[in-house]
């Protein structure tokens, strides 16, 4: 063989053995995302469902709850896209000739966009429809009882459901597009069809979370109250522990004589109050045995924490709106032939990559615990070891579709200078720019008003409090018990 037949071969092998390392490394990600989704599922779902004495239905449990597993291990997927990218990026630019983080390049990157894009459009529009209706599937009448009968009715319905979701979107890209060459893209299955049915799921995600992230940015800072030991001087530990010990005696002597009080008694309602009690207790004594430094360091820590980061989150998305409204190569929009390792995405460098990660981290949070805080799903929020199975798919149909929205999401707030990759970058609505910066706005809005509502209330409340007991400690007691106010359950 002559030296260019060796220069072929050479070239040819390294790029087999570079697509080889990305499907071992994808592989692996994935892997490991799937046994942690497959572990929290587990402590989620109802064991009844799964040990119950007909088989076919714990046969067909079993295989709903592995597409909720795939389902959810591609949601914490898209959550981690994002802080991947910038995180990868930076170590390109700080070691870009080391030999030990070869396998770390833009191929590898895009290729996990794009996989995370494919199997999105899988998830939402095939496969958890496919295992709601096989929970629900009964199998065709006069047919043969069993798991494969489950199978034909789903699979007909499923493509029902193709052809009706298939046919509303043509229709409302005819009616909003009156063109024939669009209309006729839409005969263009894979090609444009399914990214836009994505593009529409995908606004739908970004308008769920400039909902819910503001709401979630208000509830963190009394979720955290809640999981953390407050100092002695916010909190009477004390009088807490006397007035629930005081309620579950009066309670249990209830119960024990049901006879001495003339009106009709719920038993049932009486012991899940004593239960809640008992549990209520149970937690007071262990903050109460809390260290000093739990006590006095570890909340002031959080809450100075959790105000700086939301500080930083209304204050970049300011700063985006003036640059919006100064320049508009702010807009977001899909790579254009750039790669990784080339330039930082913030202006900060190092530092500013670890800041971005840590806000898209915080708000995605925030999102989730404004989701479940939210009185319309409220209902959705999972159990420990007594959430149904339909309760949990339509947890990872939700939690997909917020993850997937959260690059759209953190674009267009301007969070970071990343462009989006793959066919995320190819969202028509991203390049309006009325759309993106009515979109700032709105979410700069209400996030300062939730904000605000939210400390003024309880500013208002601990003052009414602290007056209250200033007269007598009755009192205090009194305004404590006509508080209205509901008490967030986590």
């Amino acid at each position: 063989m002559e030296a260019a037949d060796y220069e072929v071969l050479s070239v040819r092998e390294q790029l087999f053995h570079e697509r080889v390392r990305e499907c071992i490394i994808s592989t692996l990600l994935f892997a490991t995302l799937y046994i942690l989704c497959h572990i929290a599922l587990t402590h989620f779902k109802k064991p009844a469902e799964f040990t119950t004495a007909d088989d076919e239905d714990a046969t067909v449990n079993k295989i709903a709850l592995e597409l909720c597993t795939f389902t959810l291990a591609v949601a914490l997927g898209a959550v981690l896209l994002l802080p991947f990218s910038i995180i990868s990026n930076e170590v390109l630019l700080s070691l870009p000739r080391n030999y030990y983080i070869q396998w770390l390049n833009g191929s590898l990157i895009h290729g996990l966009w794009n996989l995370v894009f494919l199997f999105s459009n899988l998830s939402l529009i095939f496969l958890m429809p496919f295992a709601y209706f096989f929970t629900e599937s009964e199998g065709f009448a006069g047919s043969k009882k069993g798991v494969l009968a489950r199978v034909y009715e789903t699979v007909v319905m499923l493509m029902l459901l193709t052809l009706l979701v298939l046919g509303m979107v043509w229709v409302a890209s005819a009616i909003v597009d009156n063109n024939k060459a669009s209309r006729e893209s839409l005969y263009d299955f894979w090609e444009y069809y399914l990214p836009y049915l994505y593009s529409c799921i995908s606004f739908l995600g970004v308008l769920l979370l400039l909902v819910c992230t503001p709401l979630g940015l208000a509830r963190m800072f009394s979720v955290t109250g809640k999981l953390l030991v407050k100092p002695r001087l916010l909190e009477d530990l004390e009088e807490q522990l006397h007035c629930s010990a005081f309620e579950e005696a009066a309670l249990t002597r209830r119960i024990c004589n049901p006879t001495s009080c003339w009106l009709p008694l719920d038993m049932e309602l009486l012991h899940r109050q004593v239960l809640a009690l008992q549990t209520q207790r149970v937690l007071l004594e262990k903050r109460r045995k809390a260290s000093a430094w739990q006590r006095n360091l570890g909340y002031p820590l959080a809450m100075l924490c959790l105000l700086v980061l939301t500080g930083l989150s209304v204050l970049t998305v300011a700063i985006h709106i003036l640059e919006l409204l100064i320049d508009e190569a702010a807009m977001p929009r899909g790579m254009q032939g750039a790669s990784l390792g080339q330039v930082s995405f913030s202006k900060l460098g190092s530092f500013g990559a670890v800041v971005q990660v840590v806000l898209i981290f915080y708000l995605m949070v925030s999102s989730v615990v404004g989701f479940y805080s939210s009185p319309l799903f409220w209902g959705l929020r999972p159990r420990w070891h007594d959430t149904a199975m339909t309760q949990i798919i339509g947890n990872c149909v939700c939690l997909l579709v917020l993850s997937s929205a959260l690059p759209v999401f953190s674009r267009t707030l301007g969070l970071t200078r990343l462009d989006l990759l793959g066919d995320f970058g190819r969202f028509n609505w991203l390049g309006n720019f009325y759309i993106v910066f009515l979109y700032n706005a709105a979410f700069a809005s209400l996030t300062t008003l939730c904000l605000v509502k939210t400390f003024t209330a309880a500013v208002r409340a601990e003052l009414i409090r602290a007056f209250a007991y200033l007269i007598h400690p009755f009192c205090g007691l009194v305004v404590l018990s006509l508080r209205t106010e509901p008490i967030p359950r986590f």
